[in-house]
């Protein structure tokens, strides 16, 4: 019997999807848990819709990401801390760098995609990447110098 799952089950498939199961499993475990329905044209076409939809969003979240992206490469974000001697008082963290790109940018910047090619705790000039989303990763340059 083809069924459309509602919920995840586990070592059947994800929800929304359509996958062929024993009649008695699906009647006795399935259909009293609610946890599926049998195929008919109704549900195959919203599943169908659902799924358009979904792929919609992710390509629409594809290309806005593309953009940031473009906006983002080859940018200099400068930062202006304290120190001594051409050293920090401290570190500049992904953290700091996510929080000016952002400003820099006008869109939020989450800090966890940020990665910095090393340490920053001297004054200069520094690579960092940000993953904007799966497979699109933009370069940028992070200038570090001393607040007058």
């Amino acid at each position: 019997m083809k069924v459309i799952l509602k919920q995840d089950v586990k070592n059947i498939g994800k929800k929304d999807e359509i996958h062929e199961v024993s009649d008695g499993y699906a009647r006795n475990f399935l259909f009293p848990r609610n946890l599926a329905t049998q195929v008919d044209s109704t549900a195959l076409n919203m599943v169908r819709t659902k799924n358009e939809a979904k792929e919609h969003h992710a390509a629409q979240a594809l290309e806005a990401a593309q953009k940031l992206a473009e906006t983002i490469q080859e940018k200099v974000v400068l930062i202006r801390t304290k120190g001594n001697g051409g050293r920090l008082f401290g570190k500049i963290t992904a953290k700091e760098v996510a929080q000016h790109l952002g400003e820099e940018v006008g869109h939020p910047i989450d800090k966890r995609k940020v990665e910095l090619e090393r340490d920053i705790r001297e004054f200069g000039t520094y690579q960092a990447t940000v993953k904007l989303h799966p497979g699109v990763v933009s370069t940028f340059k992070v200038k570090v110098e001393e607040q007058q």
